[in-house]
């Protein structure tokens, strides 16, 4: 889900020119996007292209190293400094088999990394002269378009063969290119200021120029379906309708020499500008710029997005990749209460969960684990107090809440009553011991309870009603009450209930001395 594309200049940025607004351009001012965090993490060697492979890892090609690092994106930790490529790496892409397929521009070949060893699969497949962009089609085959000999070169990715040397293109410099679900390619041509429309599934051109801005490099296909070429000189995006082959909106003003693109799923397009070194949001509904530019790196160059929302960004001059994380949301809990003991294991589900931590009540959650897309989180919910809370999720990019999202319910403990039997003299009638007794215990904490209200009766007459003390026992006095007590062979003792007691009750018969 994830689309990396990488420049091929060198040095410092450029200073971005005066821009006007005129027809067929879309306006730069847009609605505010709430900002975001940004980390670095240091890569030296000239970091170029980016993309990100299903396990999560990010591939980052070292221009000026020969190699490509490997960044774990749930930990933003390099844990592969570098796998030998070729002479100047300069685009990487992954194919639905797992392997990494670079562009070396100077050794006019690619190499292909197994994702899953991070080892190198084939040192060197042959290509066109001066290779740059690399993409996978939804047959499997990766199409690499070199920019000097004006042409696409064709490699299986099942065998790593090369299935077609050389398909001509009618442009002057392919530089770019990506590739719609239905298979078609959108090709930039970095001399000849146009894209080449080139079908894959019959590997023959379509449109041979559709005119865009000066000097088109990157090129990414959003969610809509509408493909989005930055051009390097007039700082701006065009929008291509690929169901027509038409141009959409001709000028999306953004910074300076926009160099790199990648569309996350929501259909935000990010795009580096290596000439002011920063990137512009553009939502790709409405195809207007969102907010402020983001800083990041000196001259960043490609951006790709992981699936766990973040968005990474080579900084060729600076040696480091960018990381770009937006703030979490949240929308919803389940389960939706559990008990005030805590330990009711809770799923969340939102978006750019990753590195959350989770409080509700105000009190932190344990066992927190978010899954690798960063859109569900599952964690146990601490001890709080009976009622409605807050639940809080935080990560380097902000929070957001549930307000009164988790409902903790007092503890229902089971509770046992005896009565002690009426100790009496059937004949004559003599009453030994004036009270009937009823003691009331707590079978969790196996305490005895205080201050509760038992109810004694003797078949359908209530004799009243009494408070148990500090040992747990309630007494009532039944000198008046022998005769129902021995008619109906005894009496009954019963405790309602509260909302952490359960109700119970007893019998007691009577016996003589």
């Amino acid at each position: 889900m994830s689309t990396s594309m990488q420049g091929r200049r060198e040095g410092p940025p450029w200073v971005a020119p005066q821009r006007t607004t005129t027809a067929g351009v879309a306006a730069a001012a847009a609605p505010a996007m709430t900002l975001l965090s940004v980390t670095t993490i240091p890569v030296p060697g000239s970091p170029n292209g980016v993309a990100v492979a299903s396990n999560g890892n990010a591939y980052v090609t070292r221009s000026g190293a020969a190699s490509v690092a490997v960044i774990n994106t749930n930990t933003d930790t390099v844990i592969v400094p570098g796998i030998p490529v070729g002479t100047i790496p300069l685009v990487v892409a992954i194919a639905p088999n797992g392997n990494a397929y670079v562009t070396n521009r100077n050794s006019n070949s690619v190499t292909v990394i197994d994702t899953a060893t991070n080892t190198v699969l084939v040192p060197s497949i042959p290509v066109g002269t001066n290779p740059v962009g690399v993409a996978i089609a939804p047959n499997g085959n990766a199409y690499i378009a070199n920019i000097n000999s004006n042409d696409l070169t064709v490699i299986d990715t099942t065998t790593n063969t090369v299935l077609v040397p050389s398909i001509p293109l009618p442009g002057i410099n392919p530089a770019y290119l990506a590739i719609t679900p239905g298979g078609n390619a959108y090709i930039t041509n970095d001399a000849s200021n146009d894209v080449t429309v080139f079908d894959t599934t019959t590997n023959t051109v379509l449109v041979p120029s559709i005119p865009v801005g000066t000097e088109p490099n990157p090129v990414a296909i959003a969610p809509n379906g509408n493909a989005y070429v930055g051009n390097f000189t007039s700082n701006d995006v065009t929008v291509i309708d690929t169901t027509t082959n038409t141009v959409l909106v001709l000028s999306i003003p953004v910074g300076a020499n926009p160099q790199g693109m990648a569309i996350a799923p929501d259909g935000l397009a990010y795009v580096a500008n290596s000439g002011t070194n920063d990137v512009t949001v553009i939502d790709t509904a409405t195809n207007s710029v969102v907010g402020a530019t983001i800083p990041v790196g000196h001259n960043p160059i490609g951006v790709a997005v992981a699936p766990n929302g973040k968005i990474y960004v080579a900084n060729f001059a600076s040696g480091s990749v960018s990381v770009i994380q937006n703030p979490p949301t949240l929308s919803s809990i389940s389960p939706t209460s559990g008990p005030s003991t805590g330990g009711t294991v809770v799923t969340l589900t939102g978006t750019n969960l990753t590195g959350a931590s989770v409080t509700i009540g105000g009190n932190p959650a344990t066992g927190v684990s978010v899954n690798a897309t960063g859109t569900q989180i599952t964690a146990t919910t601490p001890p709080g107090a009976p009622g409605p809370a807050t639940v809080t999720v935080t990560t380097p990019a902000g929070s957001a809440s549930l307000v009164n999202g988790f409902t903790y319910i007092a503890v229902s403990h089971a509770t046992s009553l005896t009565a002690t039997p009426a100790l009496a003299k059937l004949f004559p009638p003599h009453v030994y011991f004036p009270f009937l007794t009823a003691t009331l215990t707590d079978l969790v904490t196996g305490l005895p309870v205080p201050g509760q209200t038992i109810t004694f009766s003797t078949g359908s007459h209530v004799l009243g009603t009494a408070i148990t003390d500090a040992q747990g026992t309630a007494r009532l006095n039944e000198t008046l009450t022998l005769t129902l007590i021995l008619l109906n062979g005894g009496y009954d003792a019963k405790f309602a209930g509260t909302g952490t007691l359960l109700a119970s009750s007893a019998h007691a018969g009577v016996i003589e001395p």
